[in-house]
């Protein structure tokens, strides 16, 4: 292990849990590496706005990676530094597969805009979703009306689209078939939870981001930084960390590239690896 000078934590199923909360000892920990001098950043598949309260209220100030990293800003000057959108046409092909007659009425369609959620209509996991992101879906009916190039007044840029049901095979089903169409470098797809399939722009995931932000914003190298992630949209970023971190709650896949795995997030794991890795010495 390297000289860790960078932590990276992912949020959901990290080090928030049930609660929608930051537990007293995640907060502790973080609060106690920072005052040995290691910065802490967060990287998550949440909204920028609906990932700014933990931002704040972890007293961080380097930029924060959200929407899986394809969009990173920085809260203390509102400056946005990088911005990977999803190609128009595949964002048409998306809402078009996704509202296809044979699950159409088994999927909540979400398309991030401006850091605005989009939706068809207010259903029972939407409200579900808005009530935990404590962000406002904004109910459009057609969705289409947003990505219309005609539109005079288009809302802009897709940041993000992500498809939930309570139907686990039905979106793995999905997620398979958007993989056999787009290659890895025509878009990149991901699931956070198991009922959320996640698509972005080919260049994101949270491996690419925390690279910039290691790299390029603090002239550090991958064996300088730690990260701790839960899930397959964390892969990347494990992949990338000197030091990986999979929560217990982890899927196999995701373990297999940690070199430790802790407890779950409702067993404080995350603040348990950053006791043990950065404050134990």
């Amino acid at each position: 292990m390297g000289d860790i000078r960078l932590l990276v934590i992912d949020l959901d199923g990290t080090v928030v849990g049930a609660s929608n909360q930051l537990s007293l000892a995640v907060k502790q920990a973080i609060a106690t590496a920072q005052a040995q001098g290691i910065a802490v950043a967060i990287a998550t598949g949440r909204m920028y706005r609906s990932a700014l309260r933990f931002h704040q209220e972890l007293h961080l100030t380097l930029p924060l990676m959200s929407y899986q990293g394809a969009f990173v800003k920085d809260p203390a000057t509102d400056t946005l530094l990088r911005h990977w959108a999803v190609p128009q046409e595949i964002g048409e092909y998306l809402l078009d597969f996704y509202e296809q007659d044979e699950w159409r009425d088994r999927l909540s369609v979400h398309f991030y805009i401006n850091d605005q959620l989009y939706v068809r209509a207010i259903n029972e996991e939407t409200q579900r979703y808005s009530e935990r992101s404590g962000i406002e879906a904004i109910a459009v009916g057609d969705l289409r009306s947003l990505l219309r190039r005609h539109n005079p007044n288009p809302p802009g840029e897709i940041t993000k689209v992500l498809a939930q049901s309570p139907e686990v095979d039905l979106i793995d089903q999905l997620w398979g078939s958007l993989r056999r169409r787009y290659s890895a470098t025509e878009l990149y797809t991901t699931k956070s939870v198991d009922i959320f399939l996640e698509a972005t722009h080919p260049e994101v995931n949270k491996g690419a981001a925390v690279r910039y932000l290691a790299e390029e914003e603090l002239g550090i190298q991958a064996e300088n930084v730690m990260a701790i992630g839960d899930n397959l949209n964390d892969l990347e970023m494990l992949q990338y960390a000197g030091l990986g971190i999979a929560m217990g709650s982890a899927p196999d896949a995701v373990k297999a590239v940690a070199q430790w795995v802790a407890a779950d997030v409702e067993a404080d794991g995350a603040a348990i690896a950053i006791q043990k890795f950065l404050l134990s010495a």
